[in-house]
């Protein structure tokens, strides 16, 4: 299995190496820290991304966490789980619950699994760093007119041509993605102007968190390697050029997830 980093990850937003440990957060030997210059908590020591190809793949180490949580959970708070996935599958297929907030056109979806999303007015692409997931998505997106690439998020996005997508969705990505910067420079080039990205990443400022310590749902070892909050996601979406809109900013205290738009301005 592939090791950790041989050295020390630099901030993700600021770029400098100066940390504090947050040992009441990490666990075994991974290492999650507060940058003294910018206040962004991050992995300091996360997996290479062949690792996360096959040893550390979304879909396996999801599995074993969800076990570890529900042989913890009452069956109480198991049924409350089930009842709040049945209700998002009610409120409808993404395309109407996206096609507001994006509009229409090709979309790149990024770390997009094994499940197709969209359907017309939008054309799919997809990029994804699991190999079984990605071989799945791909003949799926193909049927609707796109495809999805295999590879790491901020290397293979370079691979398209710019200004070729009208929207992109990192839905539960951007807190794995090593690279922040570089993914979201790779987006400004392939994205339309006012083309939007949306983002959902764990809210670190969450009541739930303060609540719920190290046991708080928003902490995944060692895929998920940056922990966000509303003015560090703003702060990495501007030092990147985007226009940044909190859309759940009516509960975000209450709320384990930031959802937001960065918009790429239609001007340079």
């Amino acid at each position: 299995m592939s090791q950790t980093s041989s050295s020390p990850r630099a901030c993700p937003l600021c770029n400098k190496d100066a940390a504090t440990p947050l040992p009441q957060y990490s666990r075994d030997e991974w290492r999650i820290v507060e940058c003294t210059n910018c206040s962004m908590i991050y992995l300091q020591n996360p997996v290479d991304y062949v690792a996360l190809e096959e040893d550390y793949a979304w879909e396996k180490t999801y599995a074993q966490l969800d076990k570890e949580r529900n042989r913890r959970k009452s069956w109480i708070k198991r049924a409350a789980r089930q009842m709040r996935l049945l209700n998002y599958r009610m409120q409808g297929d993404p395309n109407n619950r996206f096609l507001k907030l994006l509009g229409p056109g090709n979309i790149l979806d990024i770390g997009c699994g094994d499940v197709e999303r969209w359907c017309p007015p939008f054309v799919p692409y997809g990029i994804e760093i699991s190999k079984a997931m990605q071989k799945t998505a791909d003949a799926q997106m193909r049927k609707l007119g796109g495809e999805c690439v295999l590879g790491a998020g901020a290397e293979a996005i370079w691979d398209f041509p710019k200004d070729k997508f009208d929207s992109i969705m990192m839905r539960s990505y951007l807190e794995h993605e090593v690279q922040v910067a570089k993914i979201l420079e790779g987006s400004m080039h392939c994205l339309k102007p006012g083309g939007k990205i949306y983002v959902r990443v764990p809210n670190f400022n969450a009541v739930n968190r303060y609540i719920s310590g190290s046991k708080w749902p928003g902490f995944r070892y060692p895929d998920h390697v940056n922990y966000f909050t509303v003015k560090t996601l703003k702060a990495v979406a501007a030092k990147a050029g985007f226009d940044f809109q909190l859309v759940n900013r009516h509960k975000i205290w209450l709320d384990d997830n930031i959802l937001a738009l960065l918009t790429k301005p239609t001007t340079p």
